[in-house]
């Protein structure tokens, strides 16, 4: 399972709090506890400062990867801000994400394009949020063939088929999964990944519901997902999940999880 540490997001107060002021200390802190606990690329999103995104983004590029050896998950609306991070970064970025928006994908492709840059194609265009297996695969075969025209390795791209909340309409859980398992028998080599937390929007006990729907997930074929790697039931469930669905040659990991006392139960 691909892990992207969530937590440095300027959506989160404390996280915008510390952008401003340059922080370094505090964003460092964060990175590298998500690295200590499991994540494979740390997520960096500026997002909420429109008209300073750019420099922004670049800061927390190189703060992150000044303290930890783990890639950047590069995650922005603006496409200048994703190139100019890209700039910085040490190593193989993951971008997040590219769409089918037309505006986006025109922007991004070329920023991709022959390169060994990780991807993420987000099942999304210009017509909205697909709400079943079949719109999802419709966008996900255009974003996938236009990434391989472009010389985007398969094993590089992604596929998100974008996370509903149940709470609005009681078939969003069960079409994501169909749509998982179907993006991954349809796409010899391809990744899935998301962030899985919406589902449980509107709801209570929220993480509750969302360390379930993740073993579902699993077991659908999801191999990827951005979430809070300090959310130690959520890792826990990852784990076994894992071994349980042949993961996990011998038990390997699920032993040395269970040695290093990882598991909350």
């Amino acid at each position: 399972m691909i892990i992207v540490g969530e937590l440095i997001n300027a959506s989160r107060k404390a996280i915008a709090e510390a952008i401003e002021k340059q922080d370094a200390v505090a964003i460092q802190k964060v990175a590298t506890d998500q690295h200590e606990n499991g994540a494979d690329y740390i997520d960096v999103n500026a997002g909420v400062f429109v008209g300073q995104e750019v420099e922004y983004l670049k800061w927390l590029v190189s703060t992150v990867q000044a303290v930890v050896d783990t890639p950047c998950s590069i995650d922005s609306p603006d496409p200048k801000a994703i190139e100019a991070a890209l700039q910085l970064h040490k190593g193989t970025a993951m971008i997040n994400s590219i769409s089918l928006e037309k505006e986006r994908y025109d922007s991004l492709l070329p920023i991709v394009a022959g390169t060994d840059l990780k991807v993420v194609a987000l099942c999304m265009s210009d017509e909205g949020m697909p709400e079943t297996v079949d719109d999802r695969m419709k966008i996900a075969d255009k974003l996938v063939n236009g990434l391989l025209q472009n010389n985007v390795p398969v094993e590089n791209i992604y596929v998100d088929p974008l996370v509903q909340p149940v709470a609005t309409n009681n078939q969003f859980g069960l079409e994501f999964l169909r749509a998982i398992e179907k993006v991954m028998t349809t796409f010899e080599g391809i990744h899935t990944l998301c962030g899985l937390s919406n589902i449980s929007f509107g709801l209570p006990e929220r993480k509750f519901l969302n360390q379930t729907f993740m073993i579902m997930a699993i077991a659908n074929g999801l191999d990827g997902a951005i979430l809070n790697p300090l959310d130690k039931k959520m890792m826990a469930n990852i784990i076994a999940a894992e071994a349980l669905m042949g993961k996990d040659e011998y038990c390997a990991n699920y032993l040395m999880a269970y040695r290093a006392k990882k598991f909350e139960i």
